[in-house]
């Protein structure tokens, strides 16, 4: 028997799984081209926010004016996730690496469920140590 159409079945019922990003992902892109106003929608309503040497517990609005200073002062160009822990249904980790137009910064963002919905709880901005 024959069945021509097998490799497309295949592969449209493949496809779901493999298109679907999860949140890490979605971060991880939007770190990349610097969209600090679609990230901040994923923040929790206080983060944990630590850029290079300033650090500390900041409102939604704050973080977002922290992240996007430093978009403005180092324009990303590229984006690799090192790290990833998405066993949780409740939490989410991930760390990447960004080069920037200044150099190499390792991203650390947390991720925690909040009423059906996961919201960035922590983010590091550190330089990447080499």
């Amino acid at each position: 028997m024959k069945l021509p159409n097998l490799p497309l079945l295949t592969l449209l019922f493949l496809l779901p799984m493999v298109v679907k990003a999860g949140p890490i992902e979605k971060i991880a892109e939007l770190i990349k081209h610097g969209n600090t106003h679609e990230i901040a929608t994923y923040f929790a309503a206080s983060v944990d926010m630590t850029i290079t040497t300033e650090s500390g517990v900041y409102a939604k609005a704050q973080a977002e004016m922290m992240l996007d200073k430093f978009f403005k002062e180092n324009k990303p160009q590229a984006v690799k996730l090192i790290h990833k822990v998405a066993s949780n249904s409740n939490y989410n980790f991930a760390v990447l690496i960004l080069t920037t137009d200044k150099g190499k910064y390792r991203i650390a963002y947390t991720f925690k469920e909040n009423a059906k919905a996961m919201e960035i709880i922590e983010m590091r901005i550190e330089n990447e140590k080499t």
